[in-house]
């Protein structure tokens, strides 16, 4: 597979829109136990909440 063949084809017809401050240019991939990746996969938006999730513990951890 060519990688002009992947990804969502109405994103590269429309472009990506975000109302946020500043746009999700970056990845990040890390290991869960398949228990945790089950508990996440049930979330209304999985991605969402975990980038909440990790902004709380960045958050939390400043605070320190």
């Amino acid at each position: 597979m060519s990688k002009d063949n992947r990804g969502n084809p109405e994103i590269k017809k429309h472009g990506f829109k975000t109302d946020r401050d500043k746009p999700l240019t970056e990845y990040v991939h890390l290991r869960v136990t398949k228990e945790m990746k089950e508990e996440i996969q049930q979330q209304e938006d999985p991605p969402e909440f975990c980038r909440e999730a990790i902004q709380k513990a960045l958050d939390e951890k400043k605070q320190k």
